[in-house]
C-alpha cells in the first residue's frame, strides 16, 4: 500500500480548515485516513505559529517508511525544515488576465 501525506478539508463553507493526514494514495480527499499528523488554517496570518502545525516526530517516521508528499504539503515541510528537496512544481501567482493572455498566445 502506498501512502501519501496530504491535506484533508474540514471546516464550513467559506471557512476552510485542513488536517494534514497520512492516507492511502488511492482514497478520496476527505475519506478515511491512517493518522492525523498536523493542521493548516489558511485564515490565520502568515506569521501566526498556529497557521501550520505538525507533529515532526510522526512526520519523520512516515517519510522514513516511504510516504510521499503532496505538492502543497511538500512546500510546508520544506519551510518547516523537514525536507531539503524542492517541490516538483513551482506555484504560479498571477491574475486571471495573465492566464488568458498566455492561453491566447
Amino acid at each position: 500500500m502506498s501512502t501519501t501525506i496530504r491535506m484533508s478539508r474540514a471546516g464550513t463553507k467559506k471557512r476552510p480548515y485542513y488536517r494534514v493526514v497520512v492516507t492511502n494514495s488511492r482514497s478520496p480527499r476527505d475519506s478515511k485516513f491512517i493518522e492525523k499528523i498536523g493542521t493548516y488554517n489558511p485564515l490565520l496570518e502568515a506569521t501566526d505559529p498556529k497557521r501550520f502545525t505538525i507533529d515532526e516526530e510522526r512526520a519523520k517516521y512516515w517519510l522514513s517508511v516511504g510516504a510521499e508528499l503532496s505538492d502543497r504539503v511538500h512546500i510546508f515541510f520544506n519551510k518547516a525544515g523537514l525536507v531539503k528537496t524542492k517541490p516538483a512544481f513551482k506555484p504560479v501567482r498571477g491574475s486571471k488576465k495573465d492566464k488568458g493572455e498566455a492561453a491566447a498566445a
